[in-house]
């Protein structure tokens, strides 16, 4: 997995890249609390993601516990069908704000 960092206004948008599994979720478990505690708003981009594991999903919701207890807005957008179908049956589109694209995001 790649992870590329942006400043766009006033959010930081992380763009992930390939697969978000129990091999490359340390990757983003190393820099994610840090990124949204110093940042107002931080996207993150799933658009070039094909698949998230529950390592995935544990490492996320870790970022959304950071964002809460910071203060900080944490969003998700362009989830692919099958990543939006895991966010879904796990019930984890009800703790994120999930937008179809990063202009929505950052609106």
């Amino acid at each position: 997995m790649e992870i590329s960092e942006e400043i766009m206004g006033p959010a930081l948008v992380m763009t992930l890249a390939g697969r978000l599994d129990s091999n490359t979720a340390p990757l983003l478990e190393t820099r994610l609390p840090s990124r949204i505690e110093g940042n107002p708003a931080t996207v993150i981009d799933l658009s070039q993601v094909s698949y998230v594991s529950s390592a995935g999903l544990r490492i996320l919701l870790k970022g959304a516990k950071v964002a809460k207890a910071s203060g900080n807005r944490l969003a998700l957008c362009g989830l692919a069908p099958s990543v939006k179908e895991v966010f879904d049956i796990s019930g984890f589109s009800a703790i994120f704000t999930i937008a179809p694209d990063l202009d929505s995001a950052l609106g």
